[in-house]
C-alpha cells in the first residue's frame, strides 16, 4: 500500500491528469491501465482534514463491500464452546484458542483476519506481538472482538475492509479488482468512502475530505473529484 500512499502526494506533474475524475470515468482508467498479467487490485487512498495523534480526531472503521475483493478471506477465531461451533458454521477457517496460539507461534498458519470473543481477550494477548505487527489483532472498534462471532466471520469473507487514518490523516483500503465490472467498482467506492464519512470525528473541523486517488496495485494514481457524492459531505455527516 506504500505506493498508493506516495501517489497520492505526488506532484501534480506526475498525475495522468489535471483535474480529479468522477467515480465512473476512473474507474474506467484505472481498468485501461491494467496492462499486467494480472488481475490487480484497485485501492482508493483518502486524505482526511485530520490529527490522528489527537485522540478526538481519530478514525476508524470497517465496511463490508457489496461486491467482496475478489479473493479468499482466511479467517481465525479465538472461541470456545457453542462460540466456536458458530464461527465453524460460519466457515472460519481456524478455530481454536491455546491450540490456536501455538499453531500461530510455530508460524504454522496464516490468515488474513483474526476474531475473538471479549473472554479470549487473554489468549489473544499470548500472541499479540505476532499478531500486532501484522495487523491482524482483534479491535472492537472494527468488530473484530464480539460475542456473534458467526455473524463476524460471515461479514470477513464477505468482503469486510477495515480501515484507520495513518499519517498524515490518510485512510486507505482496497476495493476491488480490476476484472469487476465499473459499476461494482463504483459500488464498493461508494460503500468504503460512506464508511469513512460516517466515522467523522467530533474533534474534525472545516472540510473533511481534502484529495483522493483511485489506483490499481502496479498502476498510476487517477484523482478523484472530491466536490460531488460520495465526497462532498451530505447533511446527515456533518456533526
Amino acid at each position: 500500500m506504500q505506493p498508493v500512499l506516495r501517489q497520492l502526494g505526488a506532484p501534480s506533474s506526475r498525475r495522468l491528469f489535471s483535474s480529479g475524475l468522477s467515480l465512473h470515468e476512473a474507474a474506467k482508467q484505472v481498468k485501461l491501465m491494467n496492462v499486467s498479467c494480472h488481475d490487480e487490485t484497485i485501492n482508493i487512498a483518502i486524505r482526511l482534514n485530520v490529527d490522528p495523534r489527537k485522540p478526538n480526531q481519530s478514525v476508524r472503521g470497517s465496511v463490508v463491500l457489496p461486491n467482496g475483493l475478489g479473493k479468499k478471506v482466511a479467517v481465525a477465531v479465538f472461541a470456545r464452546g457453542p462460540a466456536a461451533e458458530d464461527a465453524k458454521s460460519a466457515g472460519a477457517d481456524f478455530v481454536g484458542d491455546d491450540d490456536l496460539v501455538a499453531r500461530i507461534t510455530e508460524g504454522a498458519i496464516s490468515f488474513d483476519k483474526c476474531i475473538c470473543t471479549p473472554e479470549m481477550l487473554g489468549v489473544v494477548g499470548k500472541v499479540a506481538r505476532i499478531l500486532g505487527p501484522r495487523g491482524l489483532m482483534p479491535n472492537v472498534k472494527v468488530g473484530t472482538i464480539c460475542s456473534n462471532v458467526g455473524e463476524a466471520v460471515r461479514s470477513a469473507k464477505q468482503g469486510q475492509v477495515e480501515f484507520r487514518a495513518e499519517k498524515q490523516g490518510i485512510v486507505h483500503g482496497p476495493l476491488a479488482k480490476c476484472s469487476f465490472t465499473l459499476e461494482q467498482i463504483q459500488e464498493n467506492i461508494n460503500k468504503f468512502v460512506d464508511a469513512v464519512q460516517e466515522a467523522k470525528p467530533s474533534g474534525a473541523k472545516g472540510a473533511y475530505v481534502r484529495s483522493a486517488v483511485l489506483v490499481a496495485t502496479r498502476g498510476h494514481s487517477v484523482d478523484l473529484d472530491i466536490s460531488v457524492t460520495p465526497f462532498a459531505v451530505r447533511k446527515a455527516y456533518r456533526r
